[in-house]
């Protein structure tokens, strides 16, 4: 990798030089506290599927500069799409019940191959073009899990075949990880008690690998521009949300059904240690730090009531 240079032949007049430095000093206090600090970034397997190579990059970058800033970063990913092509291109018809993918003994085996050994490894990859070091961590070496038990409208219980909800995480595997300099890339694949792999929601992994690590934020990167109090109209966006007033946004329909198990992944994220979650829109560029290292943000941010 070639070194930075400060040589060009059209230099910038003092008034680009200087805002410059104001987004580097407004960023400042920011590395300075998260530095050593675990975030989890949940990386939205829509990424994978847009068309625009610069938008996959854009989000590596970001991931490898809270990288290089000393924060501990953790990536979780998706990849709902990907499994639907790879199921129909094995002849295999995609089954939903209550929103949720039926999955069963030849699903599981296409949903393992096409997360831990296609996801996983073109995101490493970007990551690696972007100059990082990413370690590729299959979700079935850390994430355990038991069989998720759905209930369809009226209670009755669904069989969704082998679709897990994780109950503990491995953290050694990935903070042995952390520790050896690498950018841990993680599926969330899982497995049960006689080691069968299961499908789970990746939003629920990366809430659960979040708060194993008592993750200092939680970020979940996706296609919105977070949660927005009228959902017809973007400019809506709520910057802060405290946590208290999650349910009552649920019930007049503000956080509708699309972003419900994100939400509730949060909330129990939050339950259980993290200081803080953010919900952006991926496809803006460079999101991710705009989010973590300016004052005002550009995604939605849940936290703890005041005390």
């Amino acid at each position: 990798m070639l070194e930075p240079t400060n040589m060009t032949l059209d230099r910038p007049d003092s008034s680009v030089l200087i805002e410059k430095a104001k987004v580097l000093l407004e960023a400042l206090p920011y590395i300075q506290t998260f530095r050593g600090s675990t975030f989890v970034i949940k990386y939205g397997g829509s990424f994978m599927d847009d068309p625009r190579p610069q938008v996959r990059a854009s989000v590596a970058l970001d991931i490898v500069f809270l990288a290089s800033v000393g924060i501990q970063t953790v990536v979780v990913h998706g990849g709902g799409k990907a499994i639907t092509r790879a199921m129909e291109a094995a002849g295999l018809n995609p089954e939903w019940r209550n929103g949720m993918r039926v999955t069963d003994e030849a699903t599981i085996r296409v949903v393992e191959d096409t997360l831990n050994n296609g996801i996983n490894k073109e995101i490493c990859e970007i990551i690696r073009q972007q100059g990082g070091q990413p370690k590729g961590i299959p979700g079935n070496t850390v994430n355990l899990c038991e069989k998720l038990l759905s209930a369809d409208a009226e209670g009755r219980f669904v069989d969704i075949g082998f679709v897990g909800d994780i109950k503990f995480v491995r953290t050694k595997i990935i903070k042995r990880a952390l520790a050896d300099g690498f950018i841990p890339v993680i599926s969330p694949v899982a497995l049960d008690n006689e080691d069968h792999p299961y499908n789970t929601n990746a939003d629920v992994a990366a809430a659960a690998i979040a708060s194993s690590l008592k993750a200092r934020r939680l970020v979940f990167m996706s296609d919105v521009p977070g949660l927005l109090a009228n959902p017809e109209e973007p400019s809506s966006l709520i910057s802060t949300l405290p946590v208290g007033q999650v349910d009552g946004l649920k019930r007049d329909g503000t956080i509708g059904a699309g972003m419900i198990p994100k939400v509730d992944s949060a909330v129990k994220a939050l339950k259980s240690g993290v200081k803080r979650v953010h919900f952006v829109d991926g496809r803006v560029p460079h999101s991710l730090l705009l989010e973590i290292f300016t004052d005002r943000g550009v995604g939605t941010e849940i936290v703890h009531d005041a005390a």
